[in-house]
Parts: C-alpha cells; sequence; structure tokens
C-alpha cells in the first residue's frame, strides 16, 4: 500500500531539536518507493535522513547502527522470514507478526507503528507489543511526523535508561545479599562473653572491604577471636579477606592456634593473592574457658585494648609481634600469655579506626595514643558495648572532618562480675548463655568498656 507524501511545512522546523542528524528507516511495500520526509533547514537543527525498505530482508540489511528509528506499515504483507522466525506464531494480525519480528531484530532502535486511522484497535495493540508509537496514514504530514521520531527515539532511549538502571539496581541488591551472608556470625553459644562489633568499609556503596574478623567457641570451651585486615580497598581485597576468615575459623575448629594456624593462614595467603605485594595484618586472641587468661598473637598489628573494673584502658603488650602475613616466607609468631582477671573488656580494632586525621588543619593522625584517650573518655561517660563502638566510630569520623577512607572493623569482647559470680567455687560454670542487652540499662549499671 503506497505511504502518502508529507508535504513540507515551516512549522516542522519549529518541533526539530537540536543535535545530531536522525536517521529512519522505513519498512513500507510502495513499489515506486516515493515515500520521503521533507528536507529540514539546517540553521532549524536535526535533519532526518531516510531509508526505505520494500520487505524485512531488505530491511535487515539497511539495518546498521547509526539507524535511530524504524517507521514500520502495519499493512506490510507478512513474510516467509517473519514466518520462520516464529513471529507469525503469535495470534493477532499480520501486521503484528510483522511488529514482533521488527522487534526482535532490532532490540534497540526505536519503532513507530503506521495503519490506517479506522484501525485504532491494532495500533494501540502495537504500542502494546512495544512499539513506541503510531501513526495514521490519513494524517501523516511532516510536522506530525518529525515530532514521532524524535518522540520515538526519545522513549526508547528513556526505556534503555531505566533497563540500565533497573539491572543495576538488582545487581546491587544481589551483591548486597552476597555481602551479607559473607560478614561473619560469631559462634559463641555456651559463653558468658559478651559480643559487639562495628564495621564499615571504606568504599563507597560497599558493604564489604578488606577488613575481616570472626569469633568463635571450641568444644573445649576457649573462646577464640581474631580480626584481620587486608593493604587495599578493592573488591579483590575483600575477597581475600574472606577467604582468610573462612579459614581461620576451619582451622581454629579444627584445633590449630598460635604459629601453626598463623603459618597455615600465611599458606592459603600466598596461594590466593593476586601479586607478591599483597600481605596482611592480624591479631588473634584466644580466651582460657575460665575467662581469667587469653593467649595473644600479632601479625603486623596492632594490640588490642583491654579495660578492667576500676582502671583505665590500656594496650596489651605488643613488644613480642610478628611481621604481617606474606611478608616473610618463614616468619614465626609467638603467642604471648596475658592475664586478664576477673571483670575485663577486651576491643580489637583495625587500623582505620586510628589513622583517621585531627587538628584544625587536619595534618595529625589519631593514633593509638589518641583511640586510647578517645576510649577512657567515652567510658567516663558511662558508654558500653554497642553504644561505646557506635561513639567511637562517630566520633573518629567527626575527628577526620568527613567520611574515612580505610575501611574500619572494631570488635568488642566483655566479662562482667555477673559471669565471675555465676562460677561455682570448683571453677566450673553454671549454666551460661549470652544474655541479651537490655532495652534501656542505666548506664551507670554497665561493665566497663
Amino acid at each position: 500500500m503506497p505511504v502518502p507524501v508529507p508535504q513540507q511545512r515551516a512549522e516542522a522546523a519549529a518541533e526539530a531539536s537540536h543535535g545530531a542528524d536522525l536517521t529512519l528507516l522505513v519498512i513500507e511495500d510502495d513499489p515506486a518507493g516515493t515515500f520521503t520526509v521533507p528536507e529540514l533547514p539546517a540553521a532549524a537543527g536535526t535533519k532526518v535522513r531516510i531509508r526505505t525498505a520494500r520487505n524485512l530482508t531488505e530491511a535487515g540489511r539497511l539495518l546498521t547502527d547509526d539507524v535511530d528509528c524504524i517507521l514500520l506499515d502495519l499493512a506490510l504483507p507478512t513474510g516467509s522470514e517473519a514466518r520462520a522466525s516464529g513471529a507469525g506464531d503469535a495470534a493477532g494480525p499480520d501486521g503484528l507478526a510483522t511488529l514482533q519480528h521488527v522487534l526482535r531484530i532490532a532490540p534497540g532502535h526505536a519503532v513507530l507503528a503506521l495503519t490506517a486511522q479506522d484501525d485504532t484497535a491494532l495500533a494501540a495493540e502495537a504500542v502494546r507489543v512495544g512499539a513506541q508509537d503510531y501513526l495514521f496514514r490519513d494524517e501523516l504530514d511532516g510536522r506530525l511526523l518529525s515530532r514521532a521520531i524524535r518522540y520515538a527515539v526519545e522513549r526508547k532511549r528513556a526505556d534503555a535508561a531505566q533497563l540500565r538502571l533497573t539491572e543495576s539496581a538488582l545487581r546491587a541488591q544481589e551483591n548486597a545479599r552476597l555481602e551479607r551472608g559473607l560478614l561473619p556470625t560469631p559462634l559463641l553459644e555456651g559463653s558468658d562473653l559478651r559480643f559487639a562489633a562495628r564495621y564499615r568499609p571504606g568504599r563507597s556503596r560497599a558493604l564489604l572491604g578488606g577488613d575481616f574478623y570472626d569469633t568463635v567457641r571450641t568444644p573445649d570451651g576457649t573462646v577464640h577471636a581474631m580480626i584481620g585486615d587486608v593493604c587495599g580497598h578493592g573488591p579483590d581485597e575483600a575477597a581475600l579477606g574472606v577467604e582468610l576468615r573462612i579459614a581461620w575459623r576451619a582451622l581454629t575448629l579444627a584445633g590449630l592456634c598460635g604459629d601453626e594456624l598463623l603459618s597455615t593462614l600465611q599458606q592459603v595467603l600466598e596461594h590466593e593473592r593476586e601479586s607478591e605485594e599483597i600481605f596482611a595484618t592480624l591479631c588473634t586472641v584466644d580466651i582460657a574457658p575460665d575467662g581469667r587468661r587469653a593467649g595473644l598473637c600479632l601479625a603486623g598489628h596492632p594490640a588490642p585494648l583491654i579495660a578492667r573494673q576500676g582502671r583505665a584502658a590500656h594496650l596489651l603488650p605488643y613488644e613480642d609481634g610478628g611481621p604481617a602475613l606474606g611478608l616473610l616466607p618463614r616468619a614465626r609468631w609467638p603467642r604471648r600469655q596475658v592475664d586478664l582477671g576477673g571483670a575485663w573488656s577486651l576491643m580489637m580494632y583495625t587500623d582505620g579506626l586510628i589513622e583517621g586525621r585531627v587538628g584544625p588543619v587536619g595534618t595529625q593522625r589519631l593514633g593509638q595514643d589518641g583511640m586510647v584517650a578517645m576510649i577512657n573518655r567515652q567510658l567516663a561517660e558511662g558508654l558500653a558495648g554497642e553504644d561505646l563502638l557506635e561513639a567511637a566510630v562517630a566520633q573518629v569520623r567527626e575527628l577526620n572532618g568527613g567520611e574515612l577512607t580505610d575501611d574500619v572493623a572494631v570488635l568488642l569482647l566483655d566479662r562482667d562480675q555477673n559471669a565471675v559470680r555465676r562460677r561455682t567455687p570448683d571453677g566450673e560454670r553454671g549454666r551460661n548463655v549470652l544474655r541479651p542487652r537490655a532495652a534501656n540499662p542505666a548506664r551507670a549499671q554497665r561493665p566497663p568498656l
């Protein structure tokens, strides 16, 4: 069926949008090929170039990347190529079968459907199937077609952008679920120690960074805790941190401890890292079943902070520490015995907590001494547990003048006087479980740290 030639109108220039020229592929069955679009003056803005195809086979050859929009005559007979592709399988007029075929071979192109004025139902169905808009042959003119082409192109671009945004959001949700699943769940059933942690990755919009931590209780009643930091802040470092954490948990549950455990972890690091420049710092603590003694191993990591009732918080000894994992092939990590006492709180952290900037010009680092002083001030205010960790991270950010660029992980284990009283005179524990924190405990009644 011949397609009428739109007439040149002055109004078409006003409708033209400024920018690159557009290419329109017309698929119609007019043997004369007389369908044209009035040429817009260069000063008016965008021009529309026309290509004409008499059937779907010819359209496939002319459908190149520079085509912006397709004008499809729904009266075009359904060719054998459309039927062979399956377009004719769906119920409905042949015009819709042809449209479905065009949408299949040109998924990234805007499509306009051309139909008779008395076939409104077919026109609406064409849009439902996937066309950006429809036009009636009897009403077609230059101004209307010019507007329709630009509308269809912009709508297709908007639809594509929305699709990319939706896909990106779905990927982000999947990544978030994956990262949450990789964060540790402490295994402390049967212990009278209380646990709290705070984790803040340095990467924007990430849930997981190169810092890692874990806590487990082995069948003999020993509570093992560790915290570590893989150098770097990207997804590869985060993945390596997860591998080291899972390896540490498996080795700990298998009975390894101290130097033997760290030597094995170093082998894991050496096999899994991308380059020999990657290393990881680590701090491990194993707390005896009676809760009064612990073994401490440091592999290039800051020493934990301990607070005992009635005494100021201070750092545990760090002179006997070994190098970071991955630096020396035959390194050793001595295990140092530490007396914890009856009631105590132990805070393990990564260097992201102490390397934030402080001072009016932001050139000085908080450092371990600054962190100890900060924690002691917060203890004097009655903060403890999760409240203490939240306040510590918030104040470090405030002193830094904004978000920290490094990952931050902080882990807190504490044993209060009630846990000490629950022990029988012969040293055996009574019925001990992790106790939920009170909804609104009086700050003066909270244990230290």
